[in-house]
């Protein structure tokens, strides 16, 4: 077992460790990167990525490229910031540090653990192998693959039953990635395939989106989710709501409707799909469980670590948690706490208020509380169709449609990382609205590989 010890500096520089290249962990770097500290990060991939955009690398618009970027790239022109490929098994908090995979161990001064989040599937966790979810770039090349050759496998089935079998696409789960998805699901079977096939009409396939709640985008006000309903449906979106899916095999899933509090009876039925895509839960990254051990953390239902009010953990004030890791609660000047939404904005900004905190302890200055500043939710649902929920000094502005989805875009945009990037998916997108192609469809393997891409 090695000791690895690069953050060791001859002027004694405290080591700062980040477990996690997303959001969170990114933006704690930055904020770190002129301070008079040694950094490391260490995530079990080489990039980070934007993962509101995942959805169009699994949709065939996006190549991967487009919306990740090599880790070691980022800080490229920053010594005292170190990046190591490398997935953590253990944090040992009395020791002050964490051993990786291959028995590597990391030391550190200050611990900054964001780690993300993992899909959730109820406890059944055997529908992964049926219903994929959509955390990374893996999971989307996978998606992208199964959504093509369903098309593929129904040009070359004879039987009616079978084929119609090919041709329905199953979302589960009505947030934002679930909208999404169907929503773009369905401009691919209507104009990105049209006239490519011979004994199939890809516009003749049926997409459903299945919601166990009574409403799409629960976080959205509920007439912008009534509004995101219907421009699903006029897409050509199937949306059922309160369904929840009671089995996922191989060749489909079952459905089960009613048995409420209302005493209305149980409607089960069965739909048959060789394409499920998984968007319905979210749980804490393992790693939420090895930190909760060592440290003696609560953890909520999901996993997450419930974090103090300046993201530390009570008893060990060098460990912070961000992200969706975190259990945190919004400490706004005046009122009551409230809970911090899983969304990448509050990454970002817990993210920055923890690398904040480490300075101030340095300093020996108090530590912050943190506060997320809301400043809305938006949604795509499909060519010139999304819903926005912003804050404003003067109140909410909401509003839908062509205009949303313009500033959805544009919002993104903005977001991604690096110049290249930015552009590259800007001249994508205004190549697919005009042309209605994707050109991100080439598929390496017939059989599942999650490599491809």
């Amino acid at each position: 077992m090695s000791k690895y010890t690069a953050l060791d500096s001859a002027l004694g520089r405290p080591r700062v460790l980040i477990i996690g290249c997303g959001f969170g962990g990114l933006e704690a770097a930055r904020k770190l990167q002129h301070a008079d500290v040694d950094v490391t990060m260490v995530d079990k991939t080489n990039h980070h990525l934007f993962q509101p955009l995942l959805y169009q690398v699994a949709t065939a618009g996006l190549a991967a490229p487009s919306i990740a970027a090599p880790t070691r790239v980022l800080f490229r022109g920053q010594p005292r910031i170190t990046t190591l490929l490398g997935e953590v098994t253990d944090i040992r908090p009395a020791a002050r540090e964490v051993e990786l995979k291959d028995g590597t161990l990391l030391s550190y001064d200050h611990l900054i653990v964001a780690a993300g989040a993992t899909h959730s599937y109820f406890g059944r966790d055997e529908w992964a192998t049926f219903a994929p979810g959509l955390k990374t770039l893996s999971d989307a090349f996978e998606i992208r693959r199964r959504v093509l050759m369903a098309f593929e496998a129904a040009e070359l089935e004879n039987n009616p039953v079978r084929r119609a079998a090919q041709l329905t696409f199953v979302v589960i789960g009505g947030g934002p990635t679930g909208v999404e998805m169907a929503g773009t699901l369905t401009e691919i079977a209507r104009h990105t395939l049209s006239g490519e096939f011979r004994r199939i009409d890809p516009g003749s396939a049926k997409v459903l989106l299945i919601e166990g709640s009574p409403r799409v985008l629960q976080a959205m006000p509920e007439a912008l989710s009534a509004k995101a309903k219907l421009q699903l449906e006029k897409l050509g979106v199937e949306v059922r709501l309160n369904a929840r899916v009671t089995l996922i095999d191989a060749n489909g899933l079952e459905v089960e409707t009613g048995g409420g509090a209302h005493g209305t009876p149980a409607n089960r039925y069965r739909i048959e799909s060789h394409c499920v895509v998984w968007a319905a839960g979210v749980a804490a990254s393992p790693l939420g469980r090895l930190l909760a051990a060592a440290t003696g953390a609560e953890t909520d239902r999901p996993g997450r670590i419930k974090v103090q009010a300046d993201l530390s953990l009570a008893g060990f004030p060098e460990i912070s948690v961000v992200g969706d890791l975190a259990a945190a609660l919004s400490h706004a000047p005046g009122k009551e706490p409230t809970p911090v939404p899983g969304v990448s904005p509050a990454a970002k900004q817990m993210g920055r208020t923890a690398a904040t905190n480490i300075l101030h302890r340095l300093a020996g200055r108090p530590t912050q509380a943190f506060h997320y500043a809301d400043y809305g939710n938006l949604a795509t649902i499909g060519r010139n169709s999304a819903v926005v929920d912003l804050g404003t000094p003067f109140g909410p502005l909401r509003f839908s449609g062509k205009l949303a989805w313009l500033f959805w875009l544009f919002a993104h945009v903005y977001f991604l990382i690096g110049f290249r990037n930015r552009f590259v998916v800007l001249m994508d997108w205004a190549s697919a609205y005009w042309s209605f192609q994707r050109y991100a469809r080439v598929v390496a393997h017939v059989e599942s590989d999650p490599n491809e891409g």
